[in-house]
């Protein structure tokens, strides 16, 4: 941002969401550094206490006066000239716009093919209303109350939002500025982390009903499939354990062509290396069950949650 061409944020807000309660400051010392000559404008740092991406960006809204603010996350790179594109996407947004997305780009990796962890990186390039790079008027935020901090992680927290801005009778239109996001270094286990986000699916079809994902123009996902074959494969240890051995063989194929069928879908479009196809196929065999729990914990979870819409009245 302090490399970017045009205006300059009047005024800047740095969240600092991690959970120590008594952080080492270095962090926030080199982004304040980083920012050069833009800390000369009014930048405050505040803290959200690690509660995650929606109650941090709440806990800096309440630090803002002006009349729109623009949420970008700590790992995306603002384009060369994102200021100045910036200015002519708010000042193109007609009243009843309450939000300009940024464009998002994530470059992928020359000469292969990409492996799972980019592909699904690769989808916020495609995603609606991602809070990568997001202007929203700070009075629409004020009428609907904000992100919803049930939503922990930064999935479906920024879809929820502009689901009830739609209901509210705002417009959200995507802008010009161009924003990068590199796919981020992960770990083996990844995509089996990820699985945490069925809770938030959980959360959004008690909010916004069971046809939120064509509301929010979302893929439906896998969890029907990943719920049958954790069931094939829990249906095959208790009927071995029973002694129906006959039944439990058929579980347990059905478990393993499940489980294959996921594998294959998973590598076919990647790189097909040996680091990357015994990655797929061990985290295959983890993934159903733990997008199940994850589902059947958040469905608990918030099981009085109520409508937005009754919320709203």
């Amino acid at each position: 941002m302090a490399a970017a061409h045009g205006p300059r944020p009047d005024e800047i807000v740095l969240v600092d969401d991690r959970s120590d309660p008594d952080p080492a400051p270095d962090a926030a010392a080199h982004a304040l550094t980083v920012l050069g000559d833009l800390r000369d404008r009014t930048t405050t740092v505040v803290t959200g206490g690690g509660r995650g991406p929606a109650a941090a960006r709440n806990t800096g809204l309440r630090a803002v006066t002006a009349p729109w603010a623009v949420f970008l996350d700590d790992d995306v790179q603002v384009g060369p000239y994102w200021c100045a594109q910036l200015v002519r996407d708010l000042e193109e947004a007609p009243p009843d716009t309450a939000g300009v997305q940024g464009v998002i780009s994530v470059p992928l990796p020359g000469g292969r093919r990409p492996t799972d962890w980019e592909r699904g990186t690769a989808g916020l390039a495609r995603a609606r209303w991602t809070t990568a790079d997001m202007a929203y008027r700070t009075e629409a935020l004020e009428q609907v109350g904000g992100f919803d901090e049930r939503f922990p992680r930064a999935f479906r927290e920024d879809a929820d939002l502009a689901l009830r801005l739609l209901d509210a009778g705002w417009r959200i239109r995507r802008g010009r500025r161009l924003t990068r996001h590199p796919v981020r270094p992960a770990s083996r286990w990844a995509s089996v982390r990820q699985q945490r986000g069925n809770a938030d699916d959980a959360l959004m079809r008690r909010l916004h009903g069971p046809d939120w994902w064509d509301k929010a123009v979302a893929p439906r996902g896998r969890i029907r499939r990943h719920a049958v074959i954790t069931a094939a494969g829990a249906a095959a240890c208790v009927l071995a354990a029973a002694g129906h051995r006959r039944a439990a063989t058929a579980c347990a194929a059905g478990w393993a062509a499940g489980t294959a069928e996921l594998a294959r879908a998973r590598i076919v479009p990647g790189p097909r290396t040996r680091d990357e196809v015994t990655t797929v196929v061990a985290t295959s065999v983890v993934i159903p069950p733990a997008a199940t729990w994850y589902r059947l914990a958040g469905a608990w979870r918030h099981r009085n949650a109520p409508a937005w819409r009754e919320v709203a009245r």
